[in-house]
């Protein structure tokens, strides 16, 4: 199933698809390797920023 762009994922959803910890998921954040908007209190993650991440930590392996 292809995601929609413009989706909003929750820390919990982001953990599950990189399959990474809690920890590593808000460091990442911190750090500013992954894009993410606070709403309120919530901290979501939109879906291209994932694909962002995972491209940067491509070419960075190459």
């Amino acid at each position: 199933m292809r995601e929609r762009d413009d989706e909003l994922l929750t820390v919990v959803q982001v953990m599950a698809r990189l399959k990474l910890g809690r920890s590593k998921v808000y460091d990442l954040i911190r750090t500013r390797r992954l894009r993410s908007v606070t709403i309120g209190r919530c901290r979501r993650i939109p879906a291209s920023a994932i694909g962002e991440f995972i491209a940067g930590q491509m070419e960075r392996a190459a």
